[in-house]
């Protein structure tokens, strides 16, 4: 077995009677595959609940060597000029903060929030320009001196030299997920974590559910039997999940450091298998774990197994077991790639792969990192 470039992770996931994903309209999120219409899950909302799991024990801000991001239109509103305020003049500040919005978000940065991307800075990255900003504050005499103070400062501080100090300046979620920043394209970071859609292996299964709110307090000569009268779309389904590692890649986002690498892919796992995405939590309780998950190392270019689900299924874990089990033997048959794999499996279990719990799992997925190629 060659040395692992990529870590491959296939989940079976069932919920039911949930809205997990919804569109612009309210209704489930869906795509069409092999002319058939299936319900979908997009990768943003997977990665949104992966991210922001704060409470799980193997959530990513437990880490050893963790370093916190924000995602947002304000973050020098909020996290680089609201500090100063109170503690200098403010027509000072007032001069700083337009200087410092064109710098991070561009030439239009100072135009106002609708005019700015959301942006995801990292902790250092934001802590470098807060200090950079007060060090200005506490030497400038005026506004007018505070304006040319930042315009000589803001000369070489690009992105580049944001992050000379710092292994994750952009955070770990930005080491995770990338970033793309479009007024400085140095500061773009190449996601190393690549999800797929998930979607159910049979064609969509919906109904509209018809709802009311009752008036506890109604008196007996309100002939309204409910206040409120409202609808919502419900399904169930099996989902097919799809993650790729670039293992490397994520080393050198993780600045070179394969111990921190590994227990983030460890940890990863665990969010993949047991972190649910879902709205409508109160009503709908969509909380669900992996029935299969298959982790894949190897140095080959990855292959989803969607094509197993190209014909949609009935809704069935057994016949989607298999036939996931029969589409990795027939790419193995044509293209003898040769990946090292584990899985997990709640019936039954996939032939000639070895089987344990999502610990075991874990554990395997985080000593492949120590063995992956440099990138």
């Amino acid at each position: 077995m060659t040395t692992s470039r990529f870590l491959q992770i296939h989940t079976l996931h069932a919920y039911t009677a949930a809205l997990l994903n919804r569109d612009d309209t309210g209704q489930a999120k869906r795509l069409v595959y092999g002319g058939t219409t299936r319900t979908r899950i997009s990768s943003q909302s997977l990665k949104r609940h992966w991210r922001l799991a704060d409470k799980d024990p193997h959530a990513l801000q437990t880490l050893a060597g963790y370093v916190d991001s924000f995602r947002s239109r304000e973050l020098v509103t909020e996290k680089v000029i609201r500090p100063l305020r109170g503690r200098f003049a403010e027509e000072i500040v007032d001069a700083l903060e337009p200087a410092f919005q064109r710098l991070v978000y561009g030439k239009s940065g100072d135009k106002g929030k609708q005019s700015r991307q959301t942006l995801l800075l990292g902790a250092p990255e934001l802590a470098f320009l807060a200090a950079g900003a007060e060090a200005i504050a506490a030497t400038a005499g005026d506004a007018k001196a505070a304006e040319k103070a930042v315009d000589a400062w803001a000369k070489d501080k690009t992105f580049k030299a944001m992050s000379e100090n710092s292994k994750l300046p952009g955070g770990l979620t930005a080491a995770l997920f990338g970033r793309m920043v479009t007024s400085d394209p140095e500061a773009n970071i190449d996601a190393p974590v690549h999800v797929a859609h998930a979607f159910t292996v049979h064609p969509a299964e919906s109904e509209d559910d018809y709802f009311t709110a009752v008036d506890d307090l109604k008196r007996e000569d309100d002939a309204n039997g409910a206040d409120t009268i409202q609808e919502t779309e419900l399904t169930s389904g099996l989902y097919y999940g799809y993650v790729v590692v670039d293992l490397p890649g994520l080393i050198r986002n993780c600045g070179e450091d394969r111990e921190l690498a590994g227990r983030v892919v460890h940890n990863l796992l665990y969010l993949i298998a047991e972190v649910s995405p879902g709205a409508k939590l109160g009503s709908t309780a969509p909380y669900g774990r992996a029935e299969l998950l298959l982790a894949e190392a190897g140095d080959r270019q990855p292959r989803s197994l969607a094509s197993a689900y190209r014909h949609a299924l009935p809704h069935s874990f057994p016949a989607a077991r298999d036939a996931l089990a029969a589409q990795l033997a027939a790419f193995d048959e044509a293209y003898a790639t040769g990946e090292d794999r584990r899985h997990l499996c709640t019936a039954g279990s996939l032939p000639d792969i070895a089987k344990g719990s999502l610990a075991d799992v874990a554990r395997w997925a985080c000593e492949t990192v120590k063995d992956a190629p440099d990138a």
